[in-house]
């Protein structure tokens, strides 16, 4: 989040860190300068236009109504609000009317959403989406720092023979892949596999749409990967969708496959776009499409989604420019 708001130059007047109390009186850096951390707790949110929590929901919901109470625009990663109908859950390339009907929270989607949604969202508006089936291949960093390291200590323990210790995954996640992601619900599918339906219905304003999906843990370090079946209200050809993709300002066509040129998790990592190919004729769905996507879970499906969001508000005159932020 920090580099992201230096890098697009987002116009900062103040910016103010808070974590937990554990983490009070560190520093982080932020243009040459370095900055406090400190404790999130009620209270501190007076005189900041905009705060970003990246905290998980039980902070979401313990601090950000005190946060709007004190005047406080919150632009929420986690899936505390998504689902809450006076919470506009936002794509600023898909339903950036939304934004105006915010009552002080903004939501931000799911990472294996937001990815997926950047593939099926211009073949949509172009042929009419009736239906998906979706096979996430999901990197470590979306179950956090330590994720990525239980992946690169078993990597290394595998090189030397040693044991590889479990503690983030049920299962070696190393040289291997694990079709759980999030735990299990009733009808057998996943916290993870439940997002990815609900939110493209609400995102995509189709509250009826049928959506099945599997998501997969795979051994890599960054960006998310998604395998796409979609059937389509009108015929579709493989032409006009390569059209409607390389159109989309949210996506890149890479679809050359016989020249293996295709995306892929790492020519995606710490990119703005997300990346869809493979696209062809759908053998077993009427009027459909088989696709995959590629796109940075930490960018696009996090912390570029909400910054994106701010940078729209204040185009379009919602939020004023230079605010004090807050990131929690």
């Amino acid at each position: 989040m920090l580099r992201l708001l230096e890098e697009r130059n987002f116009p900062v007047s103040t910016l103010r860190l808070f974590a937990s109390a554990r983490s009070a009186g560190k520093t982080a850096g932020f243009k040459g300068q370095k900055l406090v951390i400190e404790e999130a707790r009620p209270g501190v949110f007076a005189n900041v236009d905009v705060a970003f929590f990246a905290a998980g929901g039980a902070v979401t919901r313990a601090l950000a109504p005190d946060a709007v109470k004190a005047g406080c625009l919150v632009i929420d990663k986690s899936s505390a609000m998504r689902m809450d109908p006076d919470v506009p859950l936002v794509i600023p390339e898909i339903n950036p009317e939304a934004l105006r009907t915010h009552k002080g929270i903004i939501a931000n989607p799911n990472c294996s959403t937001a990815v997926a949604l950047m593939g099926l969202w211009p073949l949509h508006r172009r042929f009419g989406l009736k239906r998906f089936i979706a096979a996430s291949y999901q990197s470590v960093s979306g179950a956090g720092a330590e994720g990525v390291r239980e992946l690169e200590a078993q990597v290394l323990a595998h090189a030397k023979g040693a044991p590889l210790e479990r503690k983030v995954f049920r299962h070696q996640i190393a040289f291997n892949v694990i079709p759980q992601v999030d735990s299990f619900g009733a009808d057998g599918y996943t916290g993870e596999e439940s997002k990815i339906m609900l939110e493209s219905r609400k995102i995509m304003g189709l509250p009826h749409l049928p959506v099945s999906a599997t998501c997969v843990r795979v051994p890599v370090v960054r960006a998310h990967s998604v395998a796409i079946n979609a059937e389509f209200e009108r015929p579709v050809s493989v032409a006009e969708a390569r059209e409607a993709i390389a159109a989309f300002p949210g996506s890149q066509l890479v679809d050359e496959p016989s020249q293996g040129q295709y995306p892929t998790p790492l020519d995606f990592s710490r990119v703005v776009k997300c990346g869809v190919g493979r696209i062809r004729i759908d053998t077993a769905l009427p009027n459909g499409l088989a696709f995959w996507v590629s796109g940075d879970n930490l960018w696009k499906g996090a912390a570029l989604n909400a910054v994106q969001v701010a940078e729209l508000m204040i185009k379009e005159g919602l939020l004023r420019p230079k605010a004090a932020l807050a990131a929690v």
